[in-house]
């Protein structure tokens, strides 16, 4: 299995924390000697992980930023659900899924992944045309949720929506005309949150395959969200209401 990038002290030490064996060595930069390093590189070596001394340059080949902040470590794959049947046939209660349409900047997947972990959403899916995959920069702004949270990519978006609905998944998509508030709906039975890309919105099929469009209520003059932070209030919008059903 090949071997991926993880950088940044968020990304690096949720893994440590989270699975330390799957890190094969993490490189540090050597000038760098600061508590949060010295903290980092303790957890390293209880954990029994290789540190690898490097500079600057070193570090931002590898990773293609200077946003490295010191540190990167290459790890081995986890083994998260793979498949949409894999991950249904697996949850307990009602499944919460968010659905990403066209999301091509890395921060903001990375940004979703980071609240669908703190909602509790059993996985994230996404088209693998026209969407950013998980990569590096994605995996450092998840702050180690890349770890926790499926990131499930399908060839067939619509064809996956329609399967959801045969497992008894309701559909809500997002729209800013949509004549229903996000806080009319029902989210305490199987619910996929459905958002559209950042600058157009979900595509026709997308929207037409959804069996609910909701808008989130704008208070002040700003329009609309940025989708992570969205998907953010949709989500705990979700927990919200199954916390207060005991679900």
């Amino acid at each position: 299995m090949k071997s991926k990038l993880l950088f940044g002290f968020h990304a690096v030490t949720a893994r440590l924390r989270h699975e330390a064996s799957s890190i094969e060595e993490i490189y540090v930069d050597a000038g760098r000697h600061d508590q949060r390093m010295r903290d980092l590189l303790r957890a390293a070596q209880e954990a029994k992980v290789r540190i690898i001394q490097a500079d600057d340059d070193r570090l931002s080949a590898m990773v293609g930023t200077r946003r490295h902040q010191g540190v990167v470590a290459t790890a081995s794959p986890l083994s998260l659900a793979r498949n949409l049947d894999e991950l249904l046939d697996v949850i307990e209660g009602p499944p919460l899924l968010l659905i990403l349409d066209g999301v091509t900047d890395p921060h903001n997947l990375g940004a979703c992944l980071r609240v669908a972990d703190g909602a509790g959403a059993h996985a994230v899916i996404a088209p693998k045309d026209r969407a950013v995959g998980l990569n590096a920069t994605a995996a450092k702004v998840a702050s180690g949720a890349a770890d926790t949270v499926p990131y499930i990519t399908v060839t067939n978006l619509a064809r996956t929506m329609r399967d959801l609905k045969e497992r008894d998944v309701w559909l809500t998509g997002t729209a800013d005309e949509a004549e229903k508030s996000l806080y009319e709906a029902d989210f305490t039975g199987g619910t996929a949150l459905v958002m559209g890309s950042e600058g157009e919105g979900m595509r026709r099929l997308t929207r037409d395959t959804c069996d609910l469009l909701v808008a989130i209520p704008m208070a002040g003059s700003v329009e609309s969200l940025n989708v992570s932070v969205a998907s953010g209030v949709c989500l705990f919008e979700a927990r919200r209401q199954r916390i207060a059903k005991g679900a």
